[in-house]
């Protein structure tokens, strides 16, 4: 196949995903809704955004987040509106309104998704598009499986999550960048990708060196782990209605003869409605073998206690 038939590919499945994203959303209007692409300058972002731009043709605008933690980050921004400029699409550069709180990239993905939502409501954009593909799919989902996630950290990366859809999860890495160079569309590599002080860059280096590693494979796993993950929280949702109840200053779970995944959910969703925190898996997994066995445990400043049919959650005592 020649690379122009690639590209041609590569279009036609990027329309059938975002179909397929969108499609059953009442307010999706498919055939006229506007799509904007989150665009850091990276070759994969880049070839999203020429991608959906001849996918879409008018309905197609781009966004830049320039964080302002490197010197080069204007530069790179200002590279995306110059060649959005020549094509005749519309381009926002927004920059942080907070400084940097807490850990560097929670804080930098925190300030990104909350700045482009607020673009996209202000712009009348129905859908926001990012760039994540298979590669990073998988590099997701061995992380995660490194820390010993459930079903729902080993659901990876979401194909859609509320107004932003990632419609190139089954695509790998080395065809977009492909595309971005046969297309020569300019682009800029961030060194962080490589760096050996980040868990991701680890990642990606070892899985390199795995060509055995069937990376589609893993990003369709994914998917099936993050339609199992929909299925699970849509049940235990239902049970939730059927059997937590208000109970004085606590909640009540009347139903505790269920598998011990369905108990961890119904007591996060106890928690959830006592505004609590939630805490973490181990000490989640200790109180509920605790409450089986009629005992009872803290998970923060509440209590759960175990016995017989029911659960409750009450106010931990003060502590002397």
């Amino acid at each position: 196949m020649q690379l122009n038939e690639q590209a041609a590919a590569l279009t036609a499945r990027l329309i059938a995903a975002t179909r397929t994203l969108v499609g059953d959303d009442p307010a999706a209007r498919f055939a006229v809704a506007r799509f904007g692409v989150a665009v850091s300058g990276g070759p994969d972002s880049m070839a999203l955004l020429c991608l959906a731009a001849r996918a879409f043709p008018g309905r197609v605008a781009a966004v830049t987040i320039d964080h302002q933690l490197r010197a080069a980050s204007a530069d790179e921004a200002a590279m995306v509106a110059d060649w959005c400029a020549t094509q005749s699409i519309p381009h926002a550069i927004l920059t942080p309104d907070r400084p940097v709180d807490g850990n560097v990239h929670a804080w930098a993905r925190a300030m990104r998704y909350r700045l482009i939502e607020q673009w996209r409501a202000s712009q009348g954009i129905d859908w926001i598009m990012t760039a994540h593909h298979a590669d990073d799919q998988l590099e997701t989902l061995m992380m995660r499986l490194n820390r010993g996630s459930g079903v729902a950290g080993l659901a990876g990366v979401r194909a859609r999550t509320g107004r932003v859809i990632r419609p190139l999860l089954g695509e790998r890495k080395a065809a977009l960048e492909a595309f971005a160079h046969d297309q020569a569309l300019p682009h800029v590599v961030d060194p962080s990708n490589a760096d050996p002080r980040f868990d991701r860059a680890v990642m990606r280096a070892a899985l390199a060196q795995a060509p055995w590693i069937d990376v589609q494979a893993g990003a369709r796993s994914a998917a099936a782990l993050a339609e199992a993950e929909g299925a699970i929280a849509w049940s235990a949702a239902a049970m939730a209605v059927d059997h937590v109840r208000a109970d004085g200053v606590g909640w009540r779970l009347d139903r505790t003869d269920l598998p011990r995944e369905y108990l961890r959910r119904l007591v996060l969703h106890m928690l959830e409605q006592a505004d609590a925190p939630p805490p973490r898996g181990e000490s989640l997994d200790r109180a509920i073998a605790l409450a089986l066995d009629g005992g009872q445990a803290s998970l923060g400043d509440w209590l759960l206690k175990g016995g017989g049919a029911a659960w409750t959650l009450r106010p931990a005592p003060p502590r002397r």
